[in-house]
């Protein structure tokens, strides 16, 4: 096992964006951190997982972390955030997973 922060894709995002007029849909593999933001009032998100949801296993990571720069295609101040999320700790103090290489 290696520790995340070495593998290639570490702290890099990508973003895409999803309608129901395109029909289109985006894999996000699994221990891979992943974030969303509407784009029209009144969306609906749905995803799948791969299995139930497990506390245990639940890690966060700040939106706003100026180390992964995500260029969020909205003003994020005046974004509606959980408290879970804004409170979320800056990927340098954050808990990752392990992968395999």
């Amino acid at each position: 096992m290696i520790f995340a922060a070495a593998l290639p894709t570490f702290a890099k995002w990508v973003g895409i964006e999803l309608s129901a007029e395109k029909g289109n849909q985006f894999l996000v593999p699994a221990g891979f951190a992943h974030g969303f933001v509407t784009l029209e009032p009144d969306t609906e998100v749905l995803y799948k997982v791969s299995d139930v949801y497990s506390p245990d296993h639940d890690r966060a990571v700040r939106f706003d972390d100026p180390e992964i720069a995500i260029d969020w295609p909205v003003n994020i101040d005046r974004l509606v955030i959980s408290v879970k999320d804004r409170n979320a700790p800056l990927l340098a103090n954050a808990t990752v997973f392990e992968g395999t290489a």
